[in-house]
């Protein structure tokens, strides 16, 4: 299991709004929104688009990330990792009307594993 926290979070703030982003490259993907999964750019076939306040299409992730990972205003949990997971998680936090941007991010490698010798 990995944590990874949103150093950004302060609780007492009012009503924040709480965006994950992942990044691997010069790909970045918003798939955590207001308390909602998302999943912009994974192209899911199927998936039914929701709309969020700002109008923005967002897409239900794929299956490798359903039931493997909890979110909370504070982090990230994955129940397990693989090589897919690595990149950078940003944590956006967003107060009021936008005014107040709070930002942390946090690098994952996941490793390979070793094979047992025989």
């Amino acid at each position: 299991a990995v944590d990874i926290p949103c150093s950004a979070y302060r609780s007492g703030w009012s009503n924040p709004r709480i965006e994950w982003k992942f990044q691997k490259g010069s790909s970045l993907v918003l798939f955590y929104y207001g308390g909602d999964l998302t999943g912009t750019g994974w192209g899911v076939p199927g998936a039914s688009p929701r709309v969020p306040q700002d109008g923005s299409q967002l897409r239900v992730p794929p299956e490798p990330y359903r039931n493997r990972v909890q979110f909370s205003p504070t982090s990230i949990h994955f129940e397990s990792v693989t090589r897919e997971d690595s990149g950078k998680y940003i944590c956006e936090v967003v107060v009021g009307d936008g005014s107040h941007i709070a930002k942390s991010e946090v690098t994952l490698t996941v490793q390979g594993g070793f094979l047992p010798s025989p």
